[in-house]
């Protein structure tokens, strides 16, 4: 068997043609389609269970908790619509991802790198990396909550202890990753249970959840920058990166048939995923919204209410948990810091190996990686405290929310091409509805920058000199934002690599080639009918493209 990278012949299916691999005779493929029929539904839908869920863990990361609460405590309400809307924004796109990764066989990074010029697609890494940062900012200082809380260390001391935190996960990972991640997960729901169970306590009324998830809204100076946080950290551009190479770790079948099923499989497992996400980014903010807009809450729980971050959120589940309520969070806060620690890994492995065709030890990537997201972390700690560091997860939100459109734009642009997808490619619908939407984001991120920074020029202390020249410095940078999302949405894709299936085996192969692979695959397919009744599992495996060998060493197990 080639690699998922070569072009499928007689059965239709269509593949980059990354090596020239020969395809097997029509015969042999449709013994194998029989054999792929046999199998039950759902065990062909659990071969692809993983990419999705690994993914989803990204959405329910410190991050996303930090500015849920922060959405709750400030709006109540009012903010659940940019919650829907992201999610099923983000339930559009990853599958858009999974499918690019599983019809081109390559990832979103690798055709970046194929596609655009040298400094267009440097440009493009650098900000993927940013991205990759700016995620993980969020992890640290959720991490350093976490000790606060369970054991008094320092916020600064705590952000520093995350790298070797970092290197512990890691090392525990050789142990099976699929257990850590599902220990980890399990974590996460208990904190998610909590919160569940905080919202049947309180009751926030169903018509005003119901409202603010319809109705869109923005009341307040710090509404815009609340909904663009909470945003970004619902729709992160590494996730787009990561999406499209992990489902390059399962084996699909070599059929047009197999490779519709895996898209189709891959959809539904992402929806499982998002859904679950969905009710707990609901459950955080309708519990802070609910016990943050009650009369008669006690001075104390008022103040952290005004300020509300991580390190302070604990209160919210008194109710329910009481003097216990603490622990619990912080272990929930922890596990959901180290637990997205996994994904952002992976995501920067992909990047790398995809726009730069380099790959490194995960441990001295993720540490390098871990390292620069620690130096923002610990300066504004030790500077500002708490307070400071929960601020600066919302301003990470924030720069994922603007650094979105350099991976939007390509993967939107990708997809609904048929230079790279072919007859695959997104229909009408799914355009219209995920331009309206990436163009909906991009005009909120321009209008907020654009009125944030005027704003702040006619209101700050500096004198009319300064402002002239930060002023000549930032209207420039923003000019550039616009004309290089402009670039690459009008940018018309030069490189072809979908190609079409040969509908004629005579034009590109020799008698004597075809007469060798027919002799080799036909021993082949004897060998494994007579050992159908002792191994039926190596006949399955026959019906299948085996995952990219490149990235072997870098994706999670199957």
């Amino acid at each position: 068997m080639g690699s998922l990278e070569h072009q499928v012949g007689n059965t239709g299916s269509k593949r980059i043609a990354a090596l020239n691999t020969p395809p097997p005779p029509s015969h042999c493929h449709a013994h194998h389609l029989d054999l792929d029929d046999q199998k039950p539904g759902w065990r062909k839908f659990l071969a692809f269970v993983g990419p999705g869920f690994l993914v989803s863990l990204a959405y329910l990361d410190p991050g996303n908790m930090e500015t849920d609460l922060q959405a709750g405590a400030n709006h109540g309400y009012e903010l659940l619509w940019v919650v829907l809307i992201g999610l099923i924004f983000a339930l559009v796109i990853q599958s858009l991802a999974a499918n690019l990764g599983v019809i081109t066989g390559k990832h979103l990074s690798e055709l970046c790198r194929a596609e655009y010029p040298k400094y267009v697609k440097y440009c493009l890494w650098l900000l993927a990396e940013i991205a990759v940062i700016a995620a993980d900012i969020p992890e640290v200082i959720g991490t350093a909550f976490a000790l606060n809380i369970l054991f008094k260390v320092p916020v600064w001391a705590g952000v520093l202890f995350t790298g070797l935190s970092t290197l512990l996960l890691l090392g525990l990972q050789r142990y099976g990753v699929r257990k850590l991640e599902m220990l980890i997960a399990g974590l996460v729901f208990i904190m998610a249970g909590c919160f569940f169970a905080e919202m049947s306590y309180v009751k926030p009324p169903a018509s005003r959840v119901i409202k603010g998830m319809l109705i869109p809204k923005l009341k307040g100076s710090a509404a815009t920058t609340d909904a663009i946080a909470l945003f970004g950290a619902l729709v992160m551009p590494h996730n787009l990166f990561l999406h499209s190479a992990l489902v390059l770790s399962r084996k699909v079948p070599n059929s047009v048939r197999g490779v519709n099923e895996a898209c189709r499989y891959f959809l539904i497992e992402s929806g499982m995923a998002l859904i679950v996400a969905f009710c707990i980014n609901v459950a955080v903010v309708s519990v802070s919204g609910t016990i943050c807009s009650v009369n008669n809450l006690s001075k104390e729980n008022m103040d952290q209410c005004r300020d509300l971050n991580l390190n302070s959120a604990s209160f919210l589940l008194k109710n329910v948990l009481g003097g216990s309520s603490k622990v619990v969070y912080a272990i929930a806060l922890f596990a959901s810091g180290q637990s997205s620690t996994i994904t952002g890994t992976y995501a920067g492995q992909y990047i790398m190996q995809g726009f730069l065709n380099l790959k490194m030890k995960k441990w001295l990537r993720n540490l390098i990686t871990r390292c620069i997201a620690i130096t923002p972390s610990l300066i504004v700690s030790i500077i500002s405290g708490s307070a400071g560091a929960g601020r600066l997860i919302i301003i990470a939100s924030m720069i994922l929310s603007f650094e979105l459109p350099f991976a939007l734009i390509p993967l939107l642009k990708f997809s609904s091409s048929s230079t790279k997808m072919g007859p695959h490619k997104n229909s009408i619908y799914i355009i219209v509805f995920s331009w309206i939407l990436g163009f909906g984001l991009m005009g909120i991120n321009i209008y907020y920058l654009a009125t944030g920074f005027v704003n702040w020029l006619l209101r700050n202390d500096l004198p009319k000199v300064g402002n002239v020249f930060i002023g000549i410095i930032v209207f420039p940078l923003m000019a550039v934002y616009v004309l290089a999302v402009l670039y690459l949405t009008f940018r018309k894709d030069t490189v072809v690599t979908f190609i079409e299936a040969e509908k004629d085996e005579h034009s590109a192969r020799t008698h004597v080639e075809k007469k060798l692979e027919a002799e080799k695959y036909d021993q082949s397919a004897r060998t494994h009918v007579e050992k159908k009744h002792d191994n039926s599992n190596q006949m399955f495996e026959l019906s299948h493209l085996s995952h990219r060998e490149d990235l072997i060493d870098i994706h999670p197990p199957n």
